[in-house]
This record gives structure tokens, C-alpha cells and sequence, in this order.
């Protein structure tokens, strides 16, 4: 078979015929394949003076060198891609997460309301508004006088009335975590052949 020196093939079985090498990038003399040497230089590796390197498509697939439309631009030899990529958190849409909060409050509160005894000499309920609980007498009948007209001075504390009251409350919240964090496996469905390069062939020449 006539072919271009440094052409690639897939190949069906798993050797390389004669005159091919496997596109396994290895490492060759350029004493002993110049004309190679001459056509694929180091784009695929090697110091140049000495030793140059074949393709190595082991595991890869072959792209065409230039830019697409809308896409990168790809120059012959580069090396690019991956099998697993990660989902990082740029690339999640937004979304707002779900928190379950317990809050907790220590506050305590009491009321005062003026209502005191007064110790004037009491009397019997007055005809007017400002009516103020007597001093309590040791003796006396179930009509005896418990009022007073003066103001008293000692309040006293009552139970069981509604207060308003301001302070800080603390609020322990706790975001339910998901995920593992497994790399993305990007791999295309793929046919696993064998490509090889011409050792020996017509030295191609320019268009």
C-alpha cells in the first residue's frame, strides 16, 4: 500500500504492519528517520537535535488542528482534555438552600403595678375614685372600714398579667449537607482501535 510517509491509520488488529509503528509516542533517532524527522519535527516531542517523538494517541481521540465556529482554536500537537471533571459551585444554578432554625430565648419579665397598703387610718369605702387599700386592722366586724383617700408608697409585684418585652434571641440554624464530591465522568461513547504511523512511504510534498 502506497502512503504518504507519517500518515496515521486505524488499524482493525493489534500490531503494526511492516514499514508502521504504533502512535504510542515514542521517542525515535533523528539519524535514523530523517526524512520522519523532516515532516513531524518535535510537535509531538523530543530535544530536536537528537530524538523526535511520534503521536501518542494511546487512549485519545484525534481532532483536527484550526478553530470551529464558536469554539477554541487548536494547534497540531496539543495535548487537551480530560476523562473526570469536578462540578464546582460556579457552574450550579442558583438555588436557595433549605435551613431548619431553632431559636431559644432566656428572657423573663415582671410587672409592677402600684397597688400599696396605706397606714393613715382606714375608712369605709370613700364616695370618690381615689379609693387606696387601708392598713388591715387586727379586730373588727365584716363591715369594718379597709379604705383609704391617701396614696401608698410600697408596690407590690402581681402575677398573672401580660408584659411586653424587648431583648436579643438566639437563633442555632443548621444547613442539611449533600453530595460526595465524585468526579463527572465526561467520556464520549467510543470504538477502541489501533493507529499507526508510516515509517516509510512518499515524502509528501506542499499543495
Amino acid at each position: 500500500m502506497d502512503v504518504f510517509l507519517g500518515t496515521i491509520l486505524p488499524f482493525g488488529f493489534q500490531f503494526a504492519p511492516s514499514g508502521w509503528m504504533q502512535a504510542n509516542g515514542q521517542t525515535l533517532p533523528v539519524n535514523q528517520y530523517q526524512a520522519l524527522f523532516t515532516l513531524l519535527g518535535i510537535t509531538y516531542g523530543g530535544n530536536g537535535s537528537t530524538t523526535f517523538m511520534l503521536p501518542n494517541l494511546c487512549g485519545r481521540l484525534p481532532m483536527h488542528q484550526g478553530q470551529g465556529v464558536n469554539l477554541t482554536n487548536r494547534v497540531i500537537g496539543q495535548v487537551i482534555g480530560t476523562e473526570n471533571t469536578s462540578v464546582l459551585l460556579a457552574n450550579l444554578p442558583p438555588h436557595a438552600p433549605v435551613i431548619t432554625a431553632t431559636a431559644t430565648s432566656a428572657l423573663t419579665a415582671s410587672t409592677t403595678v402600684n397597688l400599696a397598703s396605706v397606714a393613715s387610718t382606714p375608712t369605709t369605702a370613700p364616695s370618690n375614685d381615689n379609693a387606696y387599700i387601708g392598713a388591715s386592722i387586727a379586730s373588727g366586724p365584716t363591715s369594718a372600714a379597709i379604705f383609704s383617700t391617701a396614696q401608698g408608697a410600697n408596690p407590690i409585684a402581681l402575677k398573672g398579667v401580660n408584659s411586653t418585652v424587648g431583648g436579643t434571641v438566639n437563633v442555632t440554624a443548621t444547613a442539611q449537607t449533600i453530595g460526595s464530591g465524585s468526579p463527572l465522568g465526561i467520556v464520549n461513547p467510543v470504538l477502541v482501535v489501533n493507529f499507526c504511523v508510516a515509517l516509510q512511504g512518499l515524502f509528501p510534498s506542499r499543495n
